[in-house]
């Protein structure tokens, strides 16, 4: 609807244009929002106001010349009134017809209802997740996971043409640390006396990689020398942790298009391809027998080292090759979903992909925040070094996987998240999946009973849609009109948080129709708008949640 009443008023502005009020070059986007109180309509917008400093009289009088055409342009197809309030707010009440043709449009196009071409098949690639094989999963993998799957399945929604990718980081010191941190835990199983690696990996699962070890083969390893034996438990325990990352994600629901190694850029020669690119364009200098990226001239703090003094490479600079070979493989867009703990990585890597030939914009950052994992109202802490950590398996398998992914989606990304354990597990309305679940099992309970007493779910155009004038038939129709607005919102915005408050709202309204009023009635005509109204919402419910991640279940 936004995107109809955007070009209504576009092409109203257009019009008091002509007549002199306004100048062409000044006229502006209109931003338009639901009215949170009826009273002052469906719809609002204050772009008469935004362009006051550029219009010929006041505001309010600009804004009921701006409101005469917009009903002018609009013909009586959508709009049944616009008024001025305040000094040049312009609210727009929708017609009843228009309502009637948004709840036939969901009937009709059910489970395609809210996709649109607003990407018009932009190439975008989403990174996330990317945890070092390391270790398993923890609690905030899991917000990452639901986060970057979700955005993917709203940007796909909107038109764009994703690609999911998991960066591995199988090259570097913390793939030796780990090798180090298997072998000291497999020589203490044959009795020897070792000093556990500073900084080592710690956790039952390094114990249960050296257990494995030994298992099969027994001390084959105890007459290797040192470092031959470290790079092998290395490869083989990343492998194996790899391996089990691979299960957690696609027991949570999250797949990837590709899985794309660190090492795979060196074994390319890529990263010395980027560094010499860097380089012809002028953005690479030699200081104290390092190498630098003059990265202040692109807006970071302070300059970076790429190849350090000893002649070896820093992480930036494989991340330099990896956001190169992203843009070779021709994505227009490029979202990373990181950790908040990277954010001194942000300005650094958007300086090297200008420094690249691309816009900032080009890349975009997601930091997730922290989750506060919560048991019985106290926190359960995290150390992934120390090894007492929840893992996402853990979560997924006590509370479940829908309550898991929708918990993790209630918040902005760079919002802190308490994930109350407890909550999650009740069958309350207090608790967030469960009553949105219920509010779609709730619907298929009445469509069910219809059809046992032999009453059929109506074809799109054979209800009387005009017969639903309750203020709770209203409300709802108008949440079914807002969702493609709120799909393609969240997909621009990167916030699929977004569709987790709609399902809030909706099911709110749901809920309280159903106390109030009976779906089923005497009068056969009001129960076949009422069903169609229902079945309706059903759609809007279900889309909503599919593309959460979220089962939409038929009974609870």
């Amino acid at each position: 609807m936004k995107a109809t009443l955007t070009g209504i008023i576009t092409e109203a502005l257009h019009s008091v244009a002509a007549d002199g009020l306004l100048q062409e070059s000044d006229i502006t986007v209109p931003f338009i929002e639901l009215t949170r109180d009826r009273k002052f309509g469906d719809y609002a917008t204050n772009v008469a106001m935004v362009l006051a400093s550029h219009i010929n009289g006041n505001p309010r009088q600009f804004a009921q010349a701006l409101a005469d055409r917009i009903l002018e342009t609009d013909n009586g197809e959508n709009i049944d009134k616009v008024e001025i309030a305040g000094p040049g707010f312009i609210n727009i009440t929708m017609s009843g017809d228009y309502w009637v043709k948004a709840v036939r449009r969901v009937l009709t196009e059910g489970s395609r209802y809210a996709d649109s071409n607003t990407g018009q098949g932009k190439r975008v690639q989403v990174e996330f997740v990317s945890a070092n094989p390391t270790g398993p999963l923890h609690v905030g993998h899991g917000r990452g996971a639901a986060m970057g799957d979700a955005l993917a399945n709203v940007l796909e929604a909107a038109g764009f043409d994703v690609q999911r990718e998991y960066y591995i980081n199988d090259a570097g010191n913390q793939i030796e640390n780990l090798g180090q941190s298997v072998y000291a835990r497999y020589l203490e199983l044959f009795g020897n006396q070792v000093d556990f690696p500073e900084g080592g990996y710690q956790g039952d699962y390094i114990k249960e990689i050296a257990d494995d070890l030994k298992a099969t083969l027994g001390d084959r390893h105890l007459h290797k020398s040192h470092d031959s034996v470290v790079q092998e438990i290395s490869e083989y325990a990343s492998h194996r942790i790899l391996a089990d990352i691979k299960e957690d994600l696609e027991q949570f629901g999250v797949r990837f298009d590709r899985w794309f190694s660190e090492k795979s850029l060196f074994d390319g020669n890529e990263v010395k391809q980027a560094l010499e690119e860097m380089e012809s364009r002028g953005h690479i200098y030699r200081e104290d027998d390092a190498v630098w990226f003059r990265s202040t001239r692109m807006d970071d703090d302070k300059d970076r080292v790429v190849i350090k003094a000893d002649g070896s490479l820093t992480y930036f600079a494989s991340d330099v090759a990896y956001h190169r070979n992203k843009f070779n493989r021709g994505f227009e867009r490029v979202i990373n979903i990181w950790g908040a703990d990277h954010h001194g990585y942000v300005d650094r890597m958007k300086a090297a992909v200008v420094a690249l030939g691309k816009q900032k914009e080009d890349l975009q950052i997601l930091l997730v925040q922290f989750v506060n994992l919560l048991r019985h109202g106290k926190p359960v802490a995290m150390s992934t070094r120390a090894g007492e950590f929840v893992t996402l398996r853990e979560v997924r398998e006590e509370v479940g996987r829908d309550a898991a992914r929708f918990i993790f989606l209630t918040r902005k990304a760079d919002s802190k998240l308490d994930f109350d354990l407890d909550l999650a597990k009740e069958r309350s309305n207090d608790n967030p999946v469960f009553y949105v679940q219920y509010a779609h099992a709730r619907i298929c309970s009445i469509i069910r009973n219809a059809e046992q007493t032999g009453i059929s779910l109506p074809e799109p155009e054979d209800a009387d849609l005009a017969m639903l004038v309750l203020p709770e038939e209203k409300e709802l129709i108008r949440h079914l009109a807002a969702l493609p607005d709120v799909v393609d919102g969240a997909a621009l915005a990167l916030e699929p948080h977004r569709l987790t408050n709609y399902l809030r709202d909706i099911s709110t309204t749901l809920h309280n129709y159903y106390y109030h009023h009976r779906v089923l009635t005497d009068d056969a005509d009001l129960t076949t708008a009422r069903l169609a109204l229902v079945t309706a919402v059903r759609i809007a419910v279900r889309k909503a949640l599919t593309l959460l991640g979220v089962t939409a279940p038929e009974r609870m």
